[in-house]
């Protein structure tokens, strides 16, 4: 009998961290936000949190832009601190860079994205899986509900971290995306693929992590 041939890398990633992606998602920080029952601050201490971690990601993608394994993920339609900036312009007003605070959550997760990103380059492209992938999926339940809650809907100002101008075709970026994960997945062996699996899940469990933080902050009363 033939053997059958190992399912894409990009499935075996998903379904893997499947489990803590629906954590992540399932937060009651991420629960409340969605749903309304938070008001603009929580969105923007959230946003404030994000920069943190998207400095530390595209900090580091200048180094690696060369590297075999996560020079193929750097590419110049994904880049969102400028965004985040132009967001929390309008958010938190001016000045707002001497006043940001990471929570220690925040702070762990960027310093696992910076010490991959040195260390370890196909870690370092788990993290940017969970990221980028997510935003542009998923995120965009979050840009609706601020549009529909807070009127952020003028040239996307508030929103705009989740408004990527620079593709015109998010499903068919999508699934280039996933075939460069099979392509990873295809130049390593079994346990480093096992390890890159294993960062995927502990970036989604650092997400979370940030979640329960901000829930901790933003706690609704009966």
């Amino acid at each position: 009998m033939t053997p059958q041939p190992p399912p894409p890398f990009s499935k075996v990633l998903r379904a893997a961290s499947l489990a803590e992606h629906d954590e992540a998602s399932g937060a009651s920080f991420m629960t409340d936000l969605l749903g309304g029952a938070l008001g603009v601050e929580a969105y923007a201490r959230y946003t404030e949190q994000l920069w943190f971690v998207y400095r530390a990601l595209e900090e580091s993608a200048g180094p690696l832009a060369a590297d075999p394994l996560a020079g193929p993920f750097i590419r110049p339609e994904l880049p969102r601190v400028a965004a985040l900036e132009h967001d929390l312009d309008l958010l938190l007003g001016a000045g707002w860079r001497q006043r940001a605070v990471a929570l220690p959550a925040t702070a762990r997760y960027a310093e696992r994205v910076a010490q991959v990103a040195r260390e370890w380059p196909a870690g370092y492209v788990a993290h940017h899986y969970t990221r980028y992938l997510g935003d542009l999926s998923g995120g965009q339940l979050i840009r609706d509900m601020a549009e529909r809650t807070w009127g952020f809907q003028h040239k996307g100002d508030g929103v705009r971290f989740y408004v990527y101008e620079a593709i015109g075709n998010p499903a068919a970026f999508k699934r280039d995306y996933r075939e460069r994960l099979n392509e990873l997945g295809a130049a390593v062996d079994e346990l480093e693929r096992q390890r890159v699996v294993a960062e995927c899940r502990n970036a989604y469990s650092l997400n979370t992590a940030v979640f329960r933080a901000l829930g901790e902050v933003f706690t609704l009363t009966a």
